[in-house]
């Protein structure tokens, strides 16, 4: 039987528009443009008249194979989204383990606070420094694979780092932990972006980052709350026995990973094509600026509760790290309402609502602080899901790879800016920190407004 090959009358804009030419087509997709992302998910170039020709191509003809990644609604897409949330949970947990218990950290070992917080930056530093190479062992060996391992031997690492008899040691097997949280965390973005369908992936990468914003106030609850009770070694103990028990749990839903089909093999491109990209450029600089924001607030905030006016014991220090749980719902309908009116307007509305929770930090108030951090959490992981679902999107060349540098990017923020901003407190207080807060939340805004002119010059340019 003859092969049925369709010819369109080529323009410059038509051969513009068919350079990237997939099922989440960089243009189209990355503005959310309904219209546009359908014109692609049909095989059709916008603007353009197809001539239909039965004529047998000179080359064999190839058999299409269906796409068998997660679509909403599948069983495989609820399962691999529960997994996944899973990990964040226990993740996010054992990432941020030391985070509450900074103060007595640094009377233990009779160390500043800028020094304390190397326990949380050496961690999130590790993990940013592997993230490139865990996620090309994960496209060799199999992200599943690692995931699972590298979950477990990070709950290991954080029961040796509880037990640490001196600073710098407990610093380098926090650091360790980092390392095997690149294989799980890291990985777990890519492999969501990997599997699932475009049409499912914002509200995904929502669900994730839920997952993330509840490992956040879990594990912080759980270590202040033992902190208050026992001793910190003890608390992070505990942490580690929880995070394993959703480490298991995740290891056993995790599906395994669909096979390359035709449709969304476009051929994976290395690390330097993305990172000449000046769309991939700006999109990784919203998670450094803003982890970088968000680890400082959390850092140094657990010092400024501990003194006068406030004088907060460490279980009641812990209770502010409960509107994380605003994260956990901000994150979920951004991602969706992404998936509705465009990426664009949700990621800038989610860094508004972010900047002004920090001016509520301001006051010397609790119920002012409160009501500042709920605002500035829900705008954090708000716009981190609009902005981790974009990444892969304007990233089509190699979405797994593009996934990595925005994990790359985040922790790398977390690591570096998490620890500058304790010069900001040792020198000037909180309203150095909230500055430092403000002006990262600014950057994420540029970054995020080039993003959006771009992304929609370019699905102008791919309607008729």
């Amino acid at each position: 039987m003859a092969a049925v090959s369709v010819t369109c009358p080529v323009s410059a804009r038509t051969a513009s528009s068919r350079q990237d030419r997939s099922s989440d087509d960089k243009s189209c997709v990355m503005a959310m443009s309904v219209p546009c992302l359908m014109h692609w998910s049909h095989g059709r170039v916008p603007g353009t008249v197809g001539r239909v020709s039965t004529r047998t191509p000179a080359t064999a003809p190839t058999t299409a194979v269906p796409d068998l990644r997660h679509r909403p609604g599948s069983p495989g897409f609820r399962r691999l989204n529960l997994a996944t949330a899973l990990v964040g949970l226990a993740g996010f947990g054992l990432l941020y383990a030391t985070q509450p218990v900074l103060p007595e950290l640094s009377a233990e070992f009779d160390v500043p606070a800028a020094t304390a917080s190397l326990s949380v930056s050496a961690t999130t530093g590790a993990l940013a420094l592997l993230v490139v190479p865990a996620t090309l062992l994960g496209l060799r060996l199999g992200r599943v694979r690692l995931i699972r391992g590298g979950l477990l031997a990070a709950v290991l690492l954080t029961l040796l780092a509880a037990a640490a008899p001196t600073f710098p040691l407990l610093v380098v097997l926090r650091g360790l932990g980092g390392a095997a949280l690149a294989c799980a965390v890291a990985l777990a973005m890519g492999h969501v972006a990997a599997e699932v369908h475009p049409r499912g992936l914002a509200a995904a990468m929502g669900l994730y980052v839920a997952g993330n914003s509840l490992g956040g106030v879990g594990g912080r609850l759980v270590t202040a709350g033992l902190a208050d009770l026992v001793s910190w070694r003890w608390a992070i103990g505990g942490l580690a026995g929880v995070a394993l028990l959703a480490a298991l749990a995740a290891w056993w839903l995790l599906p395994d990973p669909q096979p390359v089909t035709s449709e969304h093999a476009r051929g994976e491109r290395g690390f330097g094509v993305l990172l000449r990209d000046p769309a991939v450029a700006a999109v990784l600089v919203v998670p450094f600026v803003l982890m970088g924001g968000f680890v400082a607030t959390f850092n140094y905030l657990t010092y400024r509760l501990a003194a006068p006016p406030f004088a907060l014991p460490p279980a009641v220090i812990g209770l502010v790290f409960v509107t994380y749980l605003s994260g956990s719902a901000s994150s979920a309908a951004a991602g969706s309402l992404a998936g509705r009116i465009g990426r664009g307007p949700v990621l800038l509305g989610a860094l508004g609502v972010m900047a002004v929770g920090v001016a509520l930090t301001l006051p010397d108030t609790l119920p002012t602080l409160v009501v500042g951090l709920v605002l500035l959490t829900a705008g954090f992981f708000a716009a981190h899901a609009v902005a981790s679902g974009w990444a892969p999107v304007v990233g089509s060349a190699s979405p797994s790879r593009a996934s990595g540098l925005y994990v790359a990017a985040y922790y790398a923020g977390a690591s570096v800016l998490g620890s500058l901003a304790g010069l900001a407190w040792d020198g000037a207080g909180w309203p150095a920190v909230a500055a430092t807060v403000g002006g990262l939340a600014a950057a994420a805004a540029l970054a995020a407004a080039y993003l959006w002119r771009v992304s929609a010059r370019a699905c102008s340019a791919a309607r008729p």
